[in-house]
């Protein structure tokens, strides 16, 4: 499948995910988690607050695939991916957080895989990738998320979920090498 395909179906499960009627049993729910609805764990990431944070994330998961395309293919990707949302989805556990969606924690997860894995195959500009992955966390959990952002979407913005996807994307990319990548 091509990454175009793969981004048209990935952008298509998100905006199924917004129908007023889906979005409310899809989203992180510390609460209804606990109570055995254990699927949001890995929705929780599908779902945004509003059609303008859905739009937002679809943005930059389009940059992200195309900018680190050469490093996956559709079954891959789909494996990060869903790998990526579940430890977020249950990291927000060792966290305060009650109610949770957007994809902004899988996106620094993939950001960071894709940065590791430039800096494997030596691709130009890895190492400043993942400094400034570095820095932009870093910055958020000193000083809290973009206050900007946080209008836009509604709610405050999920530093925690950026931090976890970000380390999770990390080391995935540092505990599967691309030797063994090619080899599934």
């Amino acid at each position: 499948m091509s990454i175009r395909n793969y981004i048209i179906i990935a952008l298509i499960v998100g905006i199924i995910a917004q129908i007023p009627q889906l979005q409310p049993v899809l989203v992180w729910d510390r609460q209804a988690i606990l109570n055995g609805e254990v699927w949001r764990i890995l929705t929780g990431n599908i779902t945004h607050t509003n059609w303008i944070h859905l739009s937002m994330n679809a943005g930059a998961f389009i940059i992200i695939s195309f900018i680190f395309r050469a490093h996956f293919n559709a079954t891959r990707y789909s494996l990060l991916i869903i790998t990526i949302s579940l430890i977020i989805g249950l990291g927000l556990f060792a966290t305060h957080i009650g109610w949770y969606a957007g994809f902004s924690g899988v996106l620094h997860g993939l950001f960071g895989w894709g940065a590791i894995r430039d800096i494997q195959t030596k691709t130009k500009g890895g190492w400043l990738l993942l400094l400034g992955l570095i820095a932009k966390i870093s910055w958020e959990q000193c000083f809290g998320g973009s206050v900007s952002s946080a209008e836009l979407i509604g709610v405050q913005v999920a530093t925690q979920a950026h931090l976890i996807g970000a380390v999770s994307g990390v080391i995935i990319a540092l505990s599967i090498t691309p030797k063994k990548i090619n080899a599934l």
